[in-house]
Parts: structure tokens; C-alpha cells; sequence
């Protein structure tokens, strides 16, 4: 289950593009403020999964922001084998860099691309 900030365009743009290239079957979406979300994973903080997208794997292990990113790829139909770019020497930081910045001005972001959302 990937839980995702339903109120960000970017966001919800992502989201939609992942539905499309992901394996049949591989990978399940919620926005996190809803009641559904809620009510299946009242561990996960509505701030955290507002501030990075949480993903629930099958075990009930979460990942959050981009540790969730490999696993997420892993299950997209031709892209699986980026999966391998998260193991090369330094991937994990350069990872968390990008994905903390961008997660922190998405809202600014997403002004300047869909300036009518």
C-alpha cells in the first residue's frame, strides 16, 4: 500500500503515473487523509505521510520518503531495473537530498506547474 499526499498535485500526478506503469496487481494506493487510510493504518501519522509518502510492504514494514523509492520501482512494468541505481555507492544519499528538497517545496512547485490547481 502506498500512502500519498492527495492534496498535492505533484503528488497525485505521480501517483496516477505509477498506477500506469506498475505491475499488475503490485502495488495499492490511498491518499493518506482518508478515512480508509485512517482506518487501515491508524499507525501511520497523518504529518508524516503528509511531509513523505509511506510505503506499507506486505510484512507491515514501512518505508518512508525515499527508502520507498526502490521498492516502488521495483514494481513498475519497464522500469524495474532502475531498482539496480539505488545500490551504487552513495544512491542512498543523494536519494534522501533530492527527495527531502523536493518534498519540502513541492507545494511551491506544483504553483508553478499547475498554476490553475
Amino acid at each position: 500500500m502506498l500512502l500519498y499526499d492527495g492534496d498535492c498535485p505533484i503528488c497525485s500526478s505521480t501517483i496516477s503515473w505509477i498506477k500506469d506503469h506498475a505491475q499488475q496487481d503490485s502495488i495499492e494506493v490511498l491518499p493518506c487523509r482518508s478515512d480508509e487510510a485512517k482506518k487501515r493504518y491508524p499507525q501511520i501519522e497523518e504529518l508524516d505521510c503528509t511531509q513523505a509518502m509511506q510505503l506499507v510492504l506486505p510484512e507491515g514494514v514501512v518505508l518512508a520518503g525515499e527508502t520507498a523509492l526502490p521498492e516502488i520501482v521495483k514494481r513498475l512494468q519497464r522500469y524495474h531495473i532502475a531498482s539496480i541505481l539505488f545500490k551504487l555507492p552513495g544512491s542512498k544519499i543523494i536519494a534522501r537530498v533530492l527527495y527531502r528538497w523536493f518534498a519540502a517545496r513541492r507545494y511551491h512547485i506544483a504553483k508553478m506547474l499547475f498554476p490553475d490547481k
